[in-house]
């Protein structure tokens, strides 16, 4: 039994949240969804005003729970791209049901 186990048995409620769970992921899944693939740079462009490192933090996340794939060319300037994987586009459907939601329901 793993301490995620432990902690919290086999709730997949609470293994989804523990994944997938603060501000920046659901957005960060969302714009490389649009994108197909991005890069670093622009990807941070696109989510300001979030930090260099929230957001290199959660990329790291999303890439050890399998969700994105980051493709690092050596050259330079060095490129990095990053792009869903196949267990990442599973969320796709989850992504545009909470786009839809919140279409629906935001308020300016």
């Amino acid at each position: 039994m793993n301490s995620f186990e432990s902690k919290y048995g086999s709730c997949p409620m609470y293994y989804t949240i523990s994944i997938l769970g603060g501000k920046w992921k659901w957005i960060i899944l969302w714009e490389i969804y649009e994108a197909k693939v991005i890069r670093y740079n622009k990807l941070k462009d696109k989510l300001e005003p979030v930090a260099h490192k929230t957001l290199s933090e959660q990329l790291k996340e999303l890439e050890g729970s399998n969700l994105i794939h980051r493709e690092q060319y050596n050259e330079i300037p060095p490129k990095v791209e990053y792009s869903l994987t196949e267990d990442g586009k599973t969320l796709v459907p989850i992504l545009k049901l909470m786009y839809q939601w919140g279409k629906e329901h935001i308020t300016i």
